[in-house]
């Protein structure tokens, strides 16, 4: 371990790490992930060391485990360098293989490749594969070059570089300066301008001031924040650090979510590394100043990931909300002049000081600046996480690169912006994905969550579980969220339960308003986005609802399942798997189900090969 005292040391080790380094070398790198480590990674990773082990190759090839790749779907991914080979699927059985015929004998392993669905092609290299075409990585794409745990892979690609920049060449005001010509805005939700913040919290009276990082990613289905933590965590660091140098701060806590022990594995050994390079605690790189970084790992509440509620949390209070009119940048952590920011925002700093100001504003649209990370989820054939330019439209992001709706399907809605955000139709696919645009549809960008639905999703049903998701996450602490929720699940329950009238309906819109405009925290004011956007553009599946049917048949208590005689060969799959016994039938006769004891679990119809089992 070599401390660093200056910026001279930084670029003398950054060149040792380089020059030692044989860019020719072979280097197998496997995906390490949280989801890749539920596909058994670890696995492929020592089978390929025991490979090597045993044809003697250990020193003549390296092995790298890295941060998530995006492709999670075709995980564990294992990509061989220098030519950038992309494997898919790979199991530690496939790693004698990958040996002999790749590593040895510069053979493709063909049955390992990824075959685009639609098309029949096979792609050979990682940068071809469509998944990646319309993305720009600036923050995923350096994971390919990092193992977590190594501060020189970090170094070695120019990691603390603009940390070295600003404390040699900048004063505090030129980096609020820069960070607020690029035109970077909070990637949290809000998208709230990041030197804005960063000044009024530099302007605020008080000797103590606090660095946050907002790593508490509780929407369902999102993981883009875990992914950059447990994947380069440097990165985010470095930003802090660099955001603490700009406001005069010397302390900063990281607020990680109890659901994610790789992050805060990976993170804990980047900080102990930092603090050993000399990059964080006293007197950083030769100079006066001095930071030091602790992590706080939330309790699982929802409601943390807003901003006072989070500070709250670190203090060991209950994590509660309070008025938005005491502004954390004067009054927040323990009452002092506090700045919060999200993973991705941080991870965005370094590259903005490094590579520049118009760089960064260079990608995007108008208002919305650089690239968003989004988890792609649901209904859709290429799930993971993207990285894509600002004013990208969601048609590309569904179909171009999310490769469309599985299973011959009809796209229905896509809902940005986790379980507040709204639910868009097919008609506004070509809406350029940016701040301004998901709001002006009645979504939000939220923290990134995109989740794709088809047309065997019910809207009602839709709203009705991310109403129930809010009701167990709000605090209680306002009436209007805490009561307002509760009224609108009861309604939206009654609608799908067959139960609910025209003047149900138009007292769901207004609950859906006055929560909107009284509730407390940004939970209450976006929960009724669900609401509000799918009795908006699917209104017509609510009027069916209360004319008694669920066109999605989903909501069980309108709809019957029935057999086709015509279709029925007796097969008896259906009797046989059916938990109530309401199928009857002789063996090789057209089958029958007997209303009166179907539960509408959907076994039968999903057991049935011959499509003889209908729903009405």
């Amino acid at each position: 371990m070599v401390r660093i005292r200056n910026c001279s040391d930084l670029e003398g080790l950054r060149r040792t790490i380089v020059e030692g380094r044989d860019q020719k070398k072979p280097c197998i790198a496997v995906c390490s992930g949280t989801g890749c480590q539920a596909y058994e990674c670890e696995k492929v990773t020592e089978a390929f060391l025991s490979e090597l082990e045993r044809n003697k190759l250990k020193k003549r090839v390296d092995v790298r485990r890295t941060g998530c790749r995006g492709f999670c779907q075709r995980g564990p991914i294992t990509v061989v360098y220098p030519e950038g080979i992309f494997y898919q699927r790979v199991r530690s059985e496939d790693a004698k293989e990958i040996v002999f015929e790749t590593i040895l004998n510069k053979r493709i392993v063909d049955r390992l490749l990824y075959t685009d669905p639609s098309s029949g092609q096979k792609f050979v290299y990682e940068k071809d594969v469509p998944f990646y075409n319309k993305q720009i990585r600036i923050l995923l794409g350096n994971n390919a070059f990092v193992d977590a745990t190594k501060i020189e892979d970090y170094i070695a690609i120019g990691g603390y570089s603009a940390l070295a920049k600003v404390l040699s060449e900048m004063k505090p005001e030129q980096v609020i300066d820069v960070i607020k010509r690029s035109g970077l805005r909070g990637r949290g939700g809000a998208g709230f301008p990041t030197a804005d913040k960063w000044e009024s919290c530099k302007r605020a009276r008080g000797d103590v001031k606090y660095v946050i990082c907002n790593a508490d990613e509780g929407d369902p289905g999102a993981y883009m924040n875990r992914s950059l933590l447990e994947g380069n965590p440097h990165s985010i660091i470095e930003g802090m650090i660099i955001g603490a140098y700009a406001i005069g701060s010397n302390e900063g806590y990281v607020y990680v979510r109890h659901e994610y022990p790789l992050a805060v594995k990976n993170l804990t050994i980047a900080l102990g590394q930092a603090k050993e390079y000399g990059f964080l605690g006293k007197d950083i790189l030769g100079t006066s100043f001095g930071f030091d970084v602790k992590i706080r790992r939330g309790g699982g509440a929802f409601v943390c990931g807003e901003s006072t509620a989070l500070m709250a949390s670190i203090e060991g209070k209950v994590g509660e909300p309070r008025a938005k009119y005491v502004h954390t940048t004067e009054k927040g952590l323990w009452n002092r002049p506090s700045n919060l920011n999200n993973v991705e925002t941080w991870a965005n700093v370094p590259l903005i000081i490094l590579k520049g100001r118009d760089w960064f504003s260079g990608i995007g649209t108008k208002k919305s600046k650089g690239t968003k990370i989004f988890s792609l989820v649901g209904k859709i054939n290429n799930t993971g996480l993207v990285e894509v330019p600002m004013g990208i439209t969601l048609r590309e992001i569904i179909y171009d690169i999310g490769g469309g709706i599985p299973d011959g399907k009809e796209f229905k809605a896509v809902q940005t912006g986790g379980p507040s955000g709204g639910c868009i139709p097919e008609k506004l696919l070509s809406l350029p994905v940016d701040f301004e645009k998901l709001t002006e549809v009645g979504s939000m960008m939220g923290s990134g969550g995109m989740i794709v639905m088809d047309e065997s999703t019910c809207m009602v049903d839709v709203a009705k579980y991310f109403l129930n998701f809010l009701l167990e996450e709000s605090c209680g602490k306002c009436a209007p969220c805490r009561e307002g929720i509760k009224r609108m699940l009861e309604i939206t329950t009654d609608i799908s339960s067959g139960r609910g009238d025209a003047e149900g309906l138009k007292l769901l819109e207004e609950l859906a308003t006055v929560v909107k405009d009284f509730s407390l925290c940004g939970l209450g004011q976006t929960a009724s986005n669900p609401v509000l956007s799918t009795v908006h553009y699917f209104r017509d599946e609510y009027e069916a609802h209360l004319n008694g049917k669920c066109p999605a048949g989903v909501c069980k208590a309108l709809i019957e399942y029935f057999i086709h005689e015509d279709k029925c060969n007796g097969c008896g799959l259906c009797r046989k798997n059916c938990p109530q016994n309401a199928i009857t039938g002789e063996p090789k006769k057209p089958h029958a189900i007997v209303s009166e004891k179907c539960i509408k679990c959907g076994i039968c119809h999903e057991s049935c090969k011959f499509e003889a089992i209908a729903i009405t």
